[in-house]
């Protein structure tokens, strides 16, 4: 059969491998939105077992009083947000992300930037099939019949530098060991202010990626 020639000349590999990557990003999408981002618990906190994260980062000076959230009443570990949307502290707080409808935290931002990875992957490969398969000419047929495909190119080139300048920003505040929350709002943060443009954080960049990926 026709499949079967398909198949010995290997071209079913190409569109399996890229069903295989879309199945693969679906299922981190729903893996990242679903998990716990890393939600303060009060259990956690009475009973300490935050100690083996604060001495990982650098201990609050003494002349700043310990935070405690003003919506949960939780005495907050360094680095966490109570976010309003999820109605938690998170530890390690990035951002609130509306696509996913969860919170970008401790544990799941990791995750989160493979997603972005594998979402990039997909976009420029779907980008890459749909550019192959328009022939310009100047004529209304070739408009009419091509708009689709026309439309579906424009889309996926938008949102891959969407994508890409997310990643990108991402990539980089990780290399300073830093959060978008932190990095936006470091005027407004009472263990950040005083530092001016200093990051107390930053351990350099290779400690810095081990640490945030290992």
């Amino acid at each position: 059969s026709d499949l079967q020639k398909q198949e010995e000349r290997g071209e079913l590999l190409q569109p399996l491998s890229f069903v295989l990557l879309v199945l693969c990003s679906v299922l981190l999408y729903l893996r990242v939105s679903l998990m716990d981002p890393g939600f303060v618990k009060p259990e956690e906190m009475e009973a300490g077992k935050g100690e083996a994260q604060s001495a990982a980062v650098p201990q609050v000076p003494s002349d700043i009083p310990t935070r405690r959230c003003g919506y949960c009443l939780l005495q907050q570990p360094m680095r966490a947000r109570h976010c309003q949307l999820c109605q938690h502290c998170v530890r390690r707080y990035d951002h609130h992300c509306p696509w996913l409808e969860n919170c970008v935290g401790e544990r799941n931002h990791p995750l989160f930037i493979v997603y972005l990875s594998m979402q990039l992957v997909v976009l420029l490969w779907g980008g890459q099939v749909a550019w192959s398969g328009l022939y310009f000419e100047q004529s209304w047929d070739w408009l009419k019949n091509n708009a689709l495909l026309l439309i579906a190119f424009l889309l996926i080139v938008t949102f891959s530098t969407m994508v890409l300048l997310l990643l990108v920003s991402h990539l980089y505040l990780i290399s300073c060991n830093t959060t978008s929350w932190e990095f936006l709002s470091h005027h407004r943060i009472s263990y950040l202010r005083h530092l001016g443009l200093e990051n107390p954080f930053d351990q350099g960049l290779v400690l810095n990626l081990w640490r945030f990926f290992c």
